[in-house]
């Protein structure tokens, strides 16, 4: 048994600002990407896998909710059979390892599931969002259930609020030298204590103020300069959004990196942005030239994402 593919995501605006219902812009990323396997011969990673399938069942089978179904008597068989999940995607790195698996949980074993063939009405997105969101709570805690909506449609999806997603496009990659990467960090993030700091700042009425009246207000600047290929304003809006996160979100910024993204904002060459929670993984960049700015960060490793 081999299932489909399910690919990575990259949330290139509105980390943090979708908990909070301002917008965000989510694109599937394929460089990586997961499927569920059965395999003869098992492994100490696919036996982890296969151990964390189960943790999964078991929390799935306790749901108590009119939302979904699920085949559980299909899942558990295929899980005593060996069943992993076979994944390149990195976990802790915010381009959505879990999300990917979700999916393909929910489209092997949900019953009568919403499919990506059909008319995907907003009603529709809305109560997939709220399944994956409550089959993605196992993982983290709390989820806005995107990841996994990313995954399973592999489509842009535009979020204009909790209640309001839509599938969008994004203007064709044009070989330009601008584009969008991703910067190692090398360290592993875990999104549920960045999430917690976040929560805790938000207790405070001037971080309160700096995230509707900055943060939110360019991250919508710069989703609507991307989407409609206004390459020129959307670098300056990045300027100030990178300025704005390194100001007020340190603590999710990996402190090597710190200098290095000042680097960005005084010198325009690059701005740098969190991927997903921070803490580490991996650190979103636009570049205005991306043959420059590899040579410039040689010593790291970039991943390109999007060329404009």
């Amino acid at each position: 048994m081999k299932g489909p593919l399910f690919y990575a995501k990259i949330l290139l605006f509105g980390e943090y600002g979708i908990i909070k219902d301002s917008k965000g812009l989510a694109i599937p990323y394929n460089h990586y990407q997961g499927a569920l396997k059965i395999s003869d011969s098992q492994t100490e990673i696919t036996e982890k896998s296969n151990q964390n399938l189960l943790k999964l069942y078991r929390y799935l089978s306790e749901l108590d909710t009119d939302l979904v179904r699920f085949n559980l008597k299909g899942f558990k068989v295929d899980i005593d059979n060996g069943m992993y999940f076979d994944s390149s995607i990195p976990q802790g790195y915010g381009v959505g390892s879990s999300g990917a698996l979700v999916a393909s949980i929910y489209d092997k074993y949900a019953i009568d599931k919403i499919t990506v063939l059909e008319n995907l009405t907003k009603d529709k997105l809305l109560k997939l969002k709220q399944i994956f969101s409550l089959m993605e709570s196992f993982f983290h805690g709390k989820s806005s259930g995107l990841d996994p909506l990313n995954s399973y449609l592999s489509l842009p999806i535009l979020i204009n609020s909790n209640k309001n997603i839509e599938p969008t496009g994004i203007p064709y990659q044009k070989e330009g030298k601008a584009a969008v990467f991703l910067l190692d960090s090398k360290i592993i993030g875990e999104t549920e204590p960045m999430v917690n700091i976040f929560m805790n700042k938000m207790k405070n009425e001037g971080f309160r103020k700096m995230f509707s009246e900055e943060f939110a207000t360019h991250t919508d600047a710069c989703i609507d300069d991307f989407l409609q290929g206004d390459v020129k304003s959307l670098f300056s809006n990045m300027k100030s959004l990178s300025k704005v996160v390194l100001e007020n979100f340190k603590p999710m910024i990996p402190s090597a990196f710190h200098k290095l993204w000042k680097q960005g904002i005084d010198s325009n060459d690059y701005y740098l942005k969190l991927c997903g929670s921070g803490g580490g993984g991996y650190i979103l960049g636009f570049a205005k030239d991306f043959e420059k700015v590899k040579k410039q960060l040689s010593d790291y490793n970039l991943e390109l994402v999007y060329r404009f």
